[in-house]
């Protein structure tokens, strides 16, 4: 469908050039939206969980399907509303802004400014970490988060327009608000964790594909994404991480600590420990991933007939 193709292409654009929102951001409402429908529909309990999920992510995407529908026979208004929602979606100007800060300040050794910066990408303990295990976390969370706010998005805005890019961005947000192992969110928080997990298995595969395509290394890439995503306890995080270690030569994975909590993440690739220098590395091949989930995108989207 041209015009979904041309939507999308010119809301991966907008995010390029104009990163997300700064005031009144969409996202953001959701999440206040999901904090009042938490604290209504809370219960320690799965059926809880699962209705709270239906009815937020369910919300969203017929908030996409309704404007896409009422625009389909205006190709003007059409590819607006797509763009809108991509650009809206889409997070990889603002993943790449958070990558050069935190390089930018373990260039001048500014390890607390470091510190308080990675927090912004990833939910592990900081205050232990030095330059190294700053670099780290940094380099697996842009991974990740290529995935997520970027090659996912595209990909479910290829498939269902801007019901797809609601939908899919609603449930993201759903599993990194409650979809954590904590004993208060363990059962109410996994049905936004498994249909998260669900709705990734695609997409973290086709980044997959697409870092080992486009970085230094691919046979390394595949080689470490064959061999070690297994061992991450994310089954999407895995290919994703470990494809990015043998693309640029690094060892990703180890002990991380959330909240208190020790969680060893596995070892993904064979290379060397990551360094701040590295950090730039990453921030370029996940550009690069970028525009290729975009180029796959639009060939999905101009093969749609519905």
């Amino acid at each position: 469908m041209k015009q979904r193709a041309l939507g999308l292409a010119l809301g991966y654009a907008a995010d390029q050039v104009f990163g997300d929102p700064q005031r009144w951001h969409p996202v953001s409402g959701f999440g206040t939206l999901a904090r009042a429908a938490e604290d209504r529909l809370y219960a320690d309990n799965r059926g809880a969980g699962v209705v709270f999920t239906s009815v937020l992510v369910g919300s969203a995407g017929a908030v996409g399907y309704v404007a896409d529908r009422a625009t389909r026979r205006r190709p003007v208004l059409s590819i607006a509303v797509t763009a809108l929602a991509t650009w809206v979606v889409l997070g990889g100007r603002s993943l790449g802004h958070e990558a050069r800060t935190i390089d930018a300040q373990l260039r001048e050794g500014d390890l607390a400014a470091a510190r308080r910066q990675v927090t912004h990408l990833v939910g592990r303990d900081p205050s232990r970490l030095d330059e190294r295990g700053i670099a780290r976390a940094t380099v697996e969370s842009v991974a990740e988060n290529t995935s997520d706010a970027v090659v996912a998005p595209l990909w479910w805005g290829a498939l269902l327009g801007p019901a797809g890019l609601l939908g899919y961005r609603a449930a993201n947000t759903l599993d990194a608000r409650v979809g954590h192992r904590t004993p208060r969110l363990a059962r109410f928080g996994w049905a936004a964790a498994r249909f998260d997990d669900l709705l990734n298995l695609v997409p973290a595969r086709v980044t997959a594909v697409l870092t080992a395509a486009l970085g230094d290394d691919p046979r390394a890439a595949v080689t470490a994404w064959r061999r070690d995503a297994h061992k991450h306890p994310s089954p999407n995080a895995g290919p994703v991480e470990a494809s990015f270690a043998g693309a640029l030569g690094l060892r990703l994975g180890g002990t991380n600590v959330y909240q208190g909590v020790v969680e060893d993440r596995g070892t993904l690739g064979n290379g060397r420990a990551p360094e701040p220098a590295d950090i730039g590395r990453t921030a370029r091949l996940a550009a690069r991933v970028g525009t290729g989930a975009l180029a796959t995108a639009v060939a999905v989207a101009l093969t749609c007939r519905w």
